[in-house]
């Protein structure tokens, strides 16, 4: 009898090699050496965050471009300010899984409505950028409410943010001051400087990585 597999048996074979990975193996593409994926809670459900497993993607075009006009899409320095840390993938992660579980951390895509609704990051709600910002058209009873849902309290005369949450915001990445500009009018109001963190590659950088983004 021949010993050499059959055209059925080589298509099983193939098959092992193009099949996804289920939950539990390890992904040919993973986030670190010893991380394959991430699970986060969005909208109180889980979420899995892994990298796209096709070796041959390439980014979004919405991503793409290198040459946006500046201003108003200008490069953001390395720092948001003064004692607020500016985090990379993996960090922002952490923050990202801390946030399912602890109602101290609020994860924030600062980008519009209509961005955010074409996809965003797993774990994120929207804050839009001008509904903090006080020169685009937000009012200070729409300040007033968010800095209420970040746990601050007002008295009538001052601000307490002795409760205040860990805010985590992006935008859409090196080139997009959305989410700076909020940084800058919460430190201004007086929020602290410890208690805000900014992933500064946003949604370029997270798609570029080919990390999982969903519709709200």
């Amino acid at each position: 009898m021949s010993t050499r597999p059959g055209r059925l048996s080589l298509f099983l074979i193939a098959l092992l090699f193009v099949t996804p990975p289920i939950l539990g193996q390890s992904l040919e593409v993973g986030i670190t050496a010893t991380l394959d994926r991430v699970e986060v809670l969005h909208q109180g459900e889980p979420v899995v965050i892994q990298r796209d497993q096709d070796t041959f993607n390439i980014v979004t075009p919405d991503f793409s471009m290198t040459s946006r006009p500046c201003p108003p899409y200008c490069i953001q320095p390395m720092s948001a300010g003064p004692g607020i840390e500016t985090l990379g993938e993996l960090e922002f992660l952490d923050y990202l899984q801390r946030a399912g579980t602890d109602e101290h951390i609020v994860v924030i895509d600062s980008r519009t409505a209509s961005e955010y609704a074409r996809g965003t990051i797993p774990g994120a709600i929207n804050v839009p950028w001008d509904r903090l910002h006080f020169t685009s058209g937000a009012t200070p009873a729409d300040v007033q409410g968010y800095l209420e849902d970040f746990g601050v309290i007002f008295d009538g005369d001052f601000h307490d943010f002795s409760r205040a949450k860990t805010l985590v915001l992006f935008c859409n990445g090196p080139w997009c001051g959305q989410s700076p500009t909020n940084i800058r009018t919460l430190t201004n109001l007086g929020y602290p400087a410890d208690r805000l963190k900014w992933y500064r590659g946003g949604m370029q950088l997270w798609h570029l990585l080919g990390l999982t983004v969903i519709r709200p």
